[in-house]
């Protein structure tokens, strides 16, 4: 059975931010944080089923967690968009305060070789996961610098290592660059906020099972023995902002890894359903 939200939790009276939160790892995460007492805002594009093709949507999620006893607020955001990234800092503001942990989530991905790449979209996807991610981290950081603390996660890939010369593509580059940087801003940003007392980190979650992979065909019955259950992120997510921020911080992760070295055991999360 499904954990109930407990309000006197470890995240009690904090104020979480997750972005790309309508499905997948963003969903787990932000319903995760809420079952440990948090005020969570889900944010996405998708504001109801049916909005976009891939299944999942944020007034979904925000259900699934004020059913569990949770408490959540569905706030819509295209994060390629400057304006509405300000009005999803200043909408969860306005309904819950000042925010204490922000989860830079959200992507947008295309799998194209780098000879066939269009401008427009290797733009966008630096827009939403390499700048969309500073820009919300320069405005919730003020805040968390006055109440003294305040932690920030963000999503990387595998995709962000190195790969062999000989060892094929099937064109992700722009993806790797994208999540490259945003390792690279995450351990910078880790270094210049840490006499601040706020935790910047940036985790991976290895291959999981979610709308998005199986739209891009990434997971299959061949791969379900290598797959992470989503629940196994979230888990490390909550390890990562649970503590004191000194505590962990500046650490590139993966999920896996995490839950071996913590010893963490994964909850069974009010999840919408995943048709695969």
């Amino acid at each position: 059975m499904a954990v109930r939200a407990d309000m006197r939790g470890p995240l009690a009276g904090q104020v979480a931010v997750v972005t790309g939160a309508s499905r997948g790892i963003g969903e787990a995460i932000a319903v995760r944080y809420a079952m440990a007492g948090a005020k969570v805002v889900v944010s996405a594009r998708t504001v109801n089923e049916g909005d976009n093709p891939m299944e999942g949507s944020i007034s979904g999620v925000v259900k699934n967690i004020r059913d569990a006893g949770g408490e959540a607020t569905a706030i819509r955001c295209d994060l390629s968009d400057g304006e509405s990234r300000k009005e999803l800092i200043a909408k969860a503001q306005e309904t819950y305060g000042t925010i204490d942990i922000l989860v830079n989530n959200a992507a947008v991905t295309f799998f194209i070789p780098v000879l066939d790449f269009p401008e427009r979209r290797f733009r966008l996807m630096q827009e939403v996961q390499v700048y969309a991610p500073f820009h919300l981290a320069q405005m919730v950081i003020p805040g968390m610098k006055e109440k003294g603390a305040g932690w920030i996660v963000n999503v990387s890939s595998g995709a962000a290592r190195h790969p062999a010369a000989d060892s094929g593509g099937r064109g992700g580059t722009v993806y790797g660059m994208c999540k490259a940087a945003l390792e690279r801003f995450t351990t910078g940003l880790a270094s210049e906020v840490y006499a601040d007392n706020i935790a910047v980190n940036v985790i991976s979650p290895g291959l999981v099972a979610t709308p998005g992979t199986v739209h891009h065909k990434l997971v299959s019955d061949q791969t379900k023995e290598r797959e992470t259950p989503v629940e196994h992120m979230a888990e490390a997510c909550f390890k990562l902002v649970a503590g004191q921020p000194k505590e962990l911080t500046g650490r590139i992760d993966y999920a896996y890894d995490m839950m071996k070295e913590f010893g963490l055991s994964a909850l069974d999360l009010p999840l919408q359903p995943l048709t695969r």
